[in-house]
């Protein structure tokens, strides 16, 4: 049976804006060896699934300088850590597209990457939503606002015009409880 294995100690190796560093030093249980293992701390993430009443998505194309390239998301960010993550949600579709929601619904939880992060990510769907302002970027983001009908994300997912893996997990989850969204109007 695969047991939890024990933290003997651990220590902050490094801080960043978004993440931070530690070092955990654990024992393995069936070899009684000790590792290092290091953990890349972050807040938790929220994901928006911006659905308006035509079923269009609003989503956002960006430039990633991890991958070097423009993706194709949906809203998206940081739990603030004052904030809960559907305020934070909440936070996020209006900075990055300038649309509110009157009706929202968390439809999934993941953990990114267990093997490294510590995080959360929160998904969820907005309805009833309206444009009341221009988005509002920060200073390291430049965002165009698409909408893409609902029935094309399976297939922009398929021929990997999305390929965030994120994204595709929150998708996973609206077209899990809402099947009917996979058909085409």
């Amino acid at each position: 049976m695969i047991k939890p294995w024990p933290k003997i100690r651990t220590r902050s190796t490094q801080s960043y804006r978004v993440f931070s560093v530690r070092t955990d030093v654990v024992r393995s249980p069936r070899t009684s060896l000790d590792h290092d293992f290091y953990i890349i701390e972050s807040n938790n993430w929220v994901n928006i699934i911006p659905l308006t009443s035509d079923h269009q998505v609003v989503m956002v194309r960006q430039y990633r300088h991890g991958s070097g390239k423009v993706t194709l998301e949906i809203p998206g960010g940081l739990v603030d850590s004052k904030d809960t993550p559907k305020k934070a949600a909440a936070r996020e579709l209006l900075e990055e597209t300038g649309y509110q929601a009157k009706k929202w619904l968390k439809v999934g939880v993941v953990n990114p990457n267990p093997a490294l992060f510590n995080n959360r990510c929160y998904t969820f769907l907005a309805r009833d939503i309206r444009k009341v302002a221009d988005p509002k970027p920060d200073q390291t983001e430049d965002i165009d606002v698409v909408l893409i009908p609902l029935s094309e994300i399976p297939e922009l997912i398929r021929i990997g015009k999305i390929d965030h893996a994120i994204v595709i997990t929150a998708f996973t989850h609206y077209f899990l409880q809402y099947p009917e969204g996979l058909k085409k109007p």
